[in-house]
Order: C-alpha cells, then structure tokens, then sequence
C-alpha cells in the first residue's frame, strides 16, 4: 500500500509546539526538543506507511500511537491521516477527552 499523507489539525500543531517550546525553556537547550521532533517525524512515518499497526480507541475510527510520555491521536481517512492530537500523557485526560470530542 502507498504511503498516506499526515495532515496535523491546527489543535495538535499547537499542543506539539507547545510541549517543544516547553521542554526549551525548561532544560535550556534544544536537544531533546531536536530528539523529540525526530521520534515524531520517524512515527509519523511509521503510521502513514502502516496505519493500522497501533490500537484503537473508543472515539469513533481515532487510534493512538503511544511514544513513551507522548501519544499521537490520529484518524485513518481514505489516503490521508488526520492527526488530532500530540498529547503529553502526564496531563489531565480530561483535556484529551474534550479535544477527541469536538473531533469529526
């Protein structure tokens, strides 16, 4: 099968931006940032070239992709995948909860 093109809603662009810009500030230096943007990129390739490997969650056709502290919420459509969030796993799930339910 082809490979399918990602496609980040502006909702996880943010949230992945943010947890970049945190762990900048946080640390004072770019390099975990850098790794991490490079672990996104290598999953985000792994779920457009195989995007039924990972599990499904409850919320209609949504699946995750876990990365240790980080989970990619995405949605399979046609031959795109749609990711509706970047979401850091030590958050309240609450948040996630209102962010997958205001996803189409």
């Amino acid at each position: 099968m082809a490979k399918r093109n990602v496609i980040w809603t502006k909702t996880a662009d943010m949230q992945f931006v943010s947890i970049l810009g945190y762990w900048m500030e946080r640390n004072k230096s770019n390099t975990y940032s850098k790794k991490l943007v490079n672990l996104v990129t290598e999953r985000t390739n792994q779920i457009a070239e195989t995007p039924f490997i990972f599990k499904p969650t409850d919320f209609n056709g949504v699946r995750i992709a876990s990365l240790g502290n980080f989970s990619i919420y995405y949605k399979v459509i046609e031959i795109s995948i749609i990711i509706y969030a970047f979401w850091d796993n030590r958050q309240d799930p609450k948040k996630l909860l209102k962010i997958l339910q205001n996803e189409k």
